[in-house]
């Protein structure tokens, strides 16, 4: 029937078209499609699936005639659009040509089309011009009203009868006309800042007006307080009389002046605030886009003129008082601190009033008071200091310089203190790291102008300190005789000798003494200098002690270990104190301020070489990872040497290859030959135990059991030695009376002591199990617990392991 059917078949089939007829691409398809005689018998269903595809492509197409007759739609409504606004555009232009009878015709509405441009441009630039001409205009007669009013009060010294008040209205007038100038100008810079010329104008005849008011208001100040007979008189006071805590026979002006006197006052002090913040304002407009705080940020000048006239008088009295110091900063503390109510009281209103932003007049009073005292002892006290020290330096001559320099800094610490306090009355302590505040208020910024006088001051402070700490150092008792109870937050026992306690103390004196200083940068450089050799010093001394020791017997004997596990123990003591210190942002701000010098050495004066971001771990930590290094090293040094001696005192027993093949002594659960090492292993620990702090004596007993477990294994279990069943059960108790020695410090001493545990297993099984291991591998070792040898390993002890049975 197939044949019958196939002439049929292929009779309805239209025949194929000539070759040369075909495209390239339908020629390649037809040579891939009927390769064979069997690719002819499919030709009906190839036929079928190229009508298919052909289907599917004139769907595709009409969809896409689709879209591209909407898309056609949609642009000519949009082409519709936009021509007839053209044609608006146009009616419009040439309505406009028609209205100014330029041009009648087409051609000449297209003219003026091109024209408006150049009108509209010529237009803005008039009214460019009449609008820098008004703004000319207004500032030229504002400026001419203020160098009028200065004029008038520079003619008042020539008037007798030109009466303070006229003066300060005057004044007041000319400050109100600079502050319009003032904001004319800030308005013109920011929306005209092509007119910088008319700008810089005004502002040089402006700096000429303010260069003759500001002047005259100060010398009017001044003038003011003579009358109110400022700076009160300090000739009564007297070094008994400078701690009692009110002056009452000297009032405070201040408070007492009354009326006119009072009035006039008031509204100087006010007009100087004013002018101060109209300068502010001036600078920064003419600064913008540079760092202006350190231009803008200037003491307040109506409390400068208070603190000069008391300055001067000051130091005809601190002139006497060279060689007793303490009594310059008991007179500038009683100064500060009567007179700092009225500060508060009196004139913070009027600097409010004046809208002057961002200033106390408590905070600008201390702090002008502080740096006058820092001048003082800049200009006449240190220099004298260090003339001393040199003078000593060449002649070899002691001198009390030193000993003076430590005493002036006790004092400057303490008055640092006592004006902090001061501060915090007025509530702005929290502002103190943040705007700069603290290095006002401190006499220690003496030294941010002078870096080597840190230099000098730690290199005393270093002297002073090392001196104390020999005498304790050298003292043996002191590294005997422990400190007693906990000596850290977290209660850790660390049995540290008494002189790792005198260290630490010694260090946090210097480091109590550095915190007063006012920058990061200079507490990190005193800290360098002045602290890290202490560390170093104290470190050196372990060091040499355990080498004394080591020499003497190579740690053999009880005392050199003591000797050694004290000075382990100090080292822990030290550095658990440090690390607990560089927690603290204290520290850690020293160690950034460090690793932000990109590109040098880090510890600039210890000479090292760390990278810079360990240094945000705190200052301390390359002498922290010292401390690890030293307890690492004479930690492993102990475990080696106790190894060692338990080695030596089992040789027999390791070499006694017979003993396997044997049942135990009667009467003995362990090997006689075994008995010595252990007790020989006993006491040592017992000893180290005892003087050892807890944690580094985890790390000997686990170094010890680790060493043990590869001594044993490799001794015994890897030597080719024969176990007979006697022999493993002896080699069992064995190894329990060894792991009883550790039971003190574990629950599970036998995981300590892994190859061997491991091992003791492999001997202890039956013998077909044991012969699993020869052919099972790693899938039997896992199956069976064996977790810690190599198949190697394995198959090596399944053979020695003799059945007899």
């Amino acid at each position: 029937m197939a044949c019958t059917e196939s002439p049929t078949k292929m009779d309805s089939l239209q025949s194929l078209p000539p070759l040369s007829a075909l495209s390239t691409s339908a020629s390649s398809i037809l040579n891939a499609k009927l390769g064979t005689y069997h690719d002819l018998t499919q030709a009906p269903s190839l036929v079928s699936e190229f009508l298919i595809q052909c289907d599917d492509l004139d769907r595709s197409l009409i969809h896409l005639n689709r879209t591209l007759e909407s898309s056609l739609a949609s642009y000519a409504s949009f082409s519709d659009l936009i021509g007839n606004l053209f044609g608006d555009v146009n009616s419009k232009l040439t309505d406009l040509g028609s209205s100014v009878g330029s041009r009648s015709s087409l051609s000449d509405g297209e003219g003026l089309g091109e024209e408006l441009p150049a009108l509209a441009k010529e237009v803005a630039r008039v009214e460019t011009v009449r609008a820098y001409a008004e703004m000319a205009s207004k500032l030229d007669n504002l400026v001419g009203d203020i160098e009028d009013a200065v004029s008038s009060t520079m003619n008042k010294n020539l008037r007798r009868d030109y009466s303070s008040q006229n003066s300060e209205e005057t004044r007041l007038v000319a400050i109100k006309t600079l502050k319009l100038t003032e904001d004319l100008l800030t308005s013109v810079t920011k929306t005209r800042p092509q007119w910088a010329r008319l700008v810089s104008a005004v502002d040089h005849r402006v700096d000429r007006a303010l260069a003759i008011l500001r002047p005259q208001a100060i010398a009017d100040h001044r003038a003011l307080l003579t009358s109110l007979r400022w700076p009160p008189p300090l000739s009564n006071l007297t070094s008994s009389s400078l701690d009692s805590r009110k002056s009452t026979e000297v009032p405070n002006p201040l408070f007492t002046m009354q009326g006119d006197l009072k009035q006039q006052y008031c509204e100087n002090f006010l007009a100087l605030c004013r002018l101060q913040e109209l300068q502010r304002q001036r600078k920064s407009r003419q600064l913008e886009g540079h760092n202006r705080e350190v231009a803008l940020r200037q003491p307040l000048w109506a409390i400068e003129e208070l603190v000069n006239p008391v300055s001067v008088a000051s130091q005809r009295h601190f002139s006497k008082w060279i060689d007793k110091p303490e009594f310059i900063f008991a007179l500038v503390y009683k100064i500060t601190r009567d007179y700092v109510d009225s500060m508060d009281e009196l004139l913070q209103p009027l600097v409010d009033e004046a809208m002057l932003t961002g200033y106390s007049c408590r905070e600008e009073w201390i702090s002008a008071m502080v740096a006058s005292l820092s001048t003082y002892l800049a200009k006449e006290v240190f220099p004298l200091y260090v003339g001393q020290l040199e003078e000593e330096s060449v002649t070899g001559i002691r001198s009390p310089a030193r000993t003076s320099w430590l005493h002036l800094v006790d004092l400057m610490v303490s008055f640092d203190k006592r004006i902090k306090s001061l501060v915090e009355q007025s509530g702005i302590l929290l502002s103190l790291q943040e705007d700069g505040t603290l290095r006002k208020i401190s006499s220690l910024s003496v030294f941010c102008d002078r870096p080597d006088w840190v230099d000098l001051w730690a290199e005393i402070e270093l002297a002073d300190t090392l001196e104390k700490l020999k005498g304790e150092m050298d003292e043996e008792k002191n590294w005997t005789k422990k400190v007693q109870g906990p000596v850290l937050s977290n209660s850790d026992d660390y049995k540290c000798p008494a002189v790792s306690s005198s260290i630490i103390r010694c260090l946090s004196s210097l480091i109590d003494r550095c915190r007063s200083l006012p920058t990061v940068s200079l507490r990190s450089r005193f800290l360098r200098l002045a602290g890290t050799p202490v560390i170093k010093k104290f470190l050196d001394c372990l060091l040499l002690r355990c080498q004394e020791a080591e020499g003497l017997t190579a740690l053999t004997d009880d005392d050199a270990l003591i000797k050694v596990a004290n000075s382990i123990n100090a080292a822990r003591y030290a550095e658990s104190i440090l690390k607990e210190w560089c927690e603290d942002v204290f520290f850690l701000e020293m160690g950034l301020d460090e690793g932000d010098e990109v590109g040098e050495s880090i510890a600039e004066y210890s000479g090292s070489k760390v990278p810079i971001e360990d240094y945000g771990n705190g200052i301390f930590h390359e002498e922290i990872v010292k401390f690890e290094d030293f307890r690492t090293e004479w930690v492993e040094k102990i475990s080696v040497v106790v190894l060692r001696g338990f080695d030596a005192r089992c040789r027999d027993y390791m070499k006694n290859r017979r003993q396997w093949q044997e049942k135990s002594e009667e009467g003995w659960m362990v090997s006689k030959t075994l008995v010595g090492a252990l007790d020989y292993l006993q006491g040592k620990m017992s000893v180290i135990e005892e003087n050892l702090n807890r944690l580094d004596f985890a790390g000997i007993w686990r170094s010890l059991a680790a060493g043990m477990d590869r001594l044993i294994f490799n001794g015994i279990l890897m030597n080719n030695v024969k176990f007979h069943e006697d022999g493993v059960e002896r080699f069992g108790y064995d190894l329990e009376v060894l792991f009883g020695v550790f039971r003190a410090w574990c629950l599970r001493p036998e995981g300590f002591f892994p190859k061997v545990s491991d091992g003791l297993k492999l001997l202890k099984m039956e013998k077909k199990q044991l012969e699993g291991s020869l052919t099972g591998g790693e899938k039997w070792m896992k199956g069976n617990g064996i977790r810690h040898l190599s198949v190697a390993e394995v198959e090596k002890i399944g053979k020695n392991r003799v059945f007899t049975k």
